[in-house]
């Protein structure tokens, strides 16, 4: 049995003893959990004492204490409604009178007259309010207040509007109205330290069964029972609390007792189980002692089957290959369209740079480059389930895709590559027969290759700047400089030679040792994957090459590579003229 198999077995065992604990418990948990729910309740009320009946008694005594015809809550309501209709009044005539139409004049002065007569009401409300919880409260204190439970001490009431009519913006123009301000009765006194309770009692618009939205929140700031009375309450409060705490923690030491006792259980049917699974294994060794001897019979067979399976390797290491080149054409295709990207985001980077009429111009070339983005993508789409070396050839002017490639990189390779890309081409067109994207994949690999062999001989200038001896501060500092602003150079050129076509990748970067010429083209042979050397871009895959060399076979071009270190490296390929062209 394999160390994967034993892992899948122990899991299993595990997961099964979990189950057997957690459905043991299940009962015990069920039954907590449905105690809790049903005495969270009346532990909490019990454990409050005498505060839900104090809140309750408060409660009612805000909502039932009415004046000659109205309680509170209708006092509230009523206020509402008038600034409501205030407010509406008032935004209408601040919208009159922002226009200041000549012929709005008589709409100005009676919405004027509206306003100022709604004043009047809105005064007299609040301060019928005021009146009410003055009425509620006074006289403030009563009769033997230290002794005697449930004779309360008003300290102070405070009605605070919950409704938005009230708290809007508009009632900083009101002046002296101030609709949404609280209305609070204070009776002068101060509670003694200990004493005094604040409770926020909402208000509903209506009472009983029929109340609805809260419409305003009051506040009571009061003493209801004596202060030695409070202290009973508060160590029964702390002698419950210390009960409860205790019944926890004997529950609590129940459940692990509980729990000792099935892994107990449990331990006891671990060992049985291991006894019954070492019979089962000196049996089944046995049985495999018994398929020994019968294999050693059937030595033939497993000789034909050995032949079988070899035949059957063979296949699948074709397969492999077949693969492989597939993952290197579908590589080089992601890290090509990477590259693509490139562009778009470094003129988005130079729009925010640059004027107004510049931006302009480089957001219409990035809409071109994307474009450009989507056809290559449509290319690879297309080309990316195909085996490399069955392209679509057709009749292409190598010319003309050199010069595509150029004006696709041009700007960037002059710009952020500090690299000059030059072309030359021949004076005609030179017909050859070639797969479009294929193509364009494979010279774009080589000029990002050479792109990268300049970067690296800038550092080489840079460090030996940095290291060489026997210069003075000035001198190094001019070298340094000489080093930042050296340009690197790639030239494309094609060439008609007598019986082929030539195109030539030439640069003046680093360059390759003869190992690693020879080397290059190897699938996942990098020299640069633990130090990428062109910040953004990830190279060191060792695709690149592999990809142009898989192109050119299914081309039947030729490549050739000339490189001398510290000296550059020039990428030649030949190609044969197009039969159509040589027959027409």
């Amino acid at each position: 049995m394999t160390h994967s198999s034993l892992g899948e077995v122990e899991s299993q065992h595990g997961w099964r003893r979990f189950w057997r604990y957690s459905r043991a418990l299940l009962a015990p948990l069920l039954i907590w959990g449905l105690l809790a729910a049903l005495l969270v309740q009346p532990l909490g009320e019990w454990l409050r004492g005498e505060d839900a009946y104090d809140n309750a008694a408060m409660r009612e005594w805000i909502e039932e204490a009415r004046n000659a015809d109205s309680t509170l809550a209708d006092l509230v309501q009523k206020y509402e409604a008038l600034a409501r209709q205030y407010q509406q009044v008032r935004q209408q005539l601040d919208a009159v009178q922002s226009r200041g139409l000549p012929q709005e004049r008589a709409l100005e002065e009676e919405l004027f007259q509206r306003v100022q007569k709604l004043q009047i009401p809105l005064v007299v409300k609040k301060q019928e309010i005021y009146q009410h919880l003055r009425a509620l409260a006074e006289p403030a204190t009563k009769m033997y207040p230290g002794q005697l439970p449930l004779f309360p001490i008003i300290y102070s009431l405070q009605v605070e509007f919950h409704s938005s009519a009230l708290t809007t913006s508009a009632e900083e123009d009101d002046g002296d109205l101030r609709l949404g301000e609280p209305i609070v009765w204070d009776s002068g006194l101060e509670a003694t330290s200990g004493q005094g309770r604040t409770i926020a009692l909402p208000l509903r618009a209506g009472t009983g069964s029929v109340s609805n939205k809260i419409i305003a929140i009051v506040k009571v700031n009061y003493q209801l029972r004596a202060w030695n009375k409070r202290q009973r309450d508060e160590l029964v409060k702390a002698s419950r609390f210390r009960q409860l705490t205790l019944l926890a923690v004997a529950a609590t030491i129940l459940g692990v007792a509980w729990l000792m006792l099935l892994q107990a259980d449990e331990r006891d049917a671990q060992r049985q189980r291991e006894l019954a699974r070492e019979r089962v294994d000196q049996a089944e060794r046995q049985r495999l002692e018994e398929e020994r001897r019968r294999m050693e019979t059937e030595s033939k067979l497993l000789e034909q089957r050995l032949a079988t399976q070899a035949a059957e390797q063979q296949a699948l290491e074709l397969k492999s290959h077949l693969y492989a080149s597939i993952g290197i054409m579908a590589g080089s295709y992601a890290h090509n369209i990477k590259n693509l990207l490139v562009r778009p985001n470094d003129l988005l980077r130079r729009c925010l740079e640059r004027s107004v009429g510049e931006q302009q111009g480089m957001l219409r070339e990035v809409q071109q480059t994307l474009g450009t983005v989507t056809e290559r993508l449509q290319q690879i789409l297309h080309t990316v389930r195909r085996d490399p070396s069955r392209a679509e050839l057709k009749l292409l002017d190598l010319n003309a895709i050199v010069a595509a490639t150029a004006r696709t990189w041009g700007e960037l390779a002059a710009d952020r590559w500090h690299l000059d890309l030059i072309v030359q081409t021949n004076a005609d067109p030179l017909w050859i027969e070639a797969d479009d994207s294929h193509l364009h994949q494979a010279i774009e690999n080589l000029l990002f290759n050479a792109r990268d062999a300049t970067f690296e001989m800038r550092n080489h200038h840079r460090d030996q700047a940095r290291h060489q001896p026997n210069l003075s501060a000035n001198e190094r500092r001019q070298a340094l400089i000489a080093a930042a602003s050296w340009r690197g150079r790639v030239v494309l050129r094609t060439q008609q030679l007598a019986e082929q076509i030539l195109l030539e990748v030439a640069d003046n970067g680093a360059g390759m040792t003869e190992e690693v010429r020879q080397r290059c083209t190897e699938t996942h042979f990098s020299t640069k994957r633990d130090n990428a050397l062109y910040e953004g871009h990830s190279t060191g895959m060792g695709l690149g090459l592999s990809f142009v060399v898989a192109i050119l076979e299914s081309h039947q071009a030729k490549l050739e590579i000339e490189s001398v270190p510290l000296h550059g490296t020039t990428f030649r390929i030949y190609f044969s003229p197009s039969k159509r062209i040589a027959n027409g």
